[in-house]
């Protein structure tokens, strides 16, 4: 059977104007960050819980380092350095939440993202509805 959600899905990515992409990673991020901390809900006796939480929480620092890496450092001002000490920040919490299998630093991480993340949509919206207030239709001849 054809998986049309994965081809939906691999579409929206490849067609995302690059502010829709960190969007989407951040969405990632949250989501593996989620199931680490279900993975740990998981009884002591549930082996696979802690090799659910380490993929999900590896492959969460892989999102953040992606966002590091993605920083344009060279726009004046201090956003890109303070961006990229809260990244730094972030892959070192997980880090230490992965080794710990701690639920606490999970959850500081996610609540400190879900921040940018809400911050993130907002700005991708108001510079939308500002695109489109500028936008000036000609009629047809």
């Amino acid at each position: 059977m054809y998986d049309y959600t994965k081809v939906y899905k691999s579409n929206s990515i490849l067609t995302a104007e690059p502010g829709k992409l960190v969007l989407i990673l951040f969405d990632a991020a949250l989501k593996s960050m989620r199931i680490a901390k279900e993975a740990l809900d998981r009884p002591q006796r549930d082996l696979e819980r802690i090799a659910i939480c380490n993929k999900e929480l590896t492959k969460t620092r892989l999102i953040i380092d992606e966002l590091n890496g993605s920083l344009d450092l060279s726009q004046p001002g201090e956003f890109g350095i303070s961006m990229r000490n809260l990244y730094n920040y972030f892959y070192r919490r997980l880090l230490e939440a992965d080794m710990k299998k701690d639920q606490s630093i999970i959850a500081e991480v996610e609540n400190l993202l879900t921040e940018i993340r809400d911050a993130w949509e907002e700005m991708l919206k108001k510079y939308a509805s500002e695109r489109e207030s500028t936008l000036v239709l000609e009629p047809c001849a």
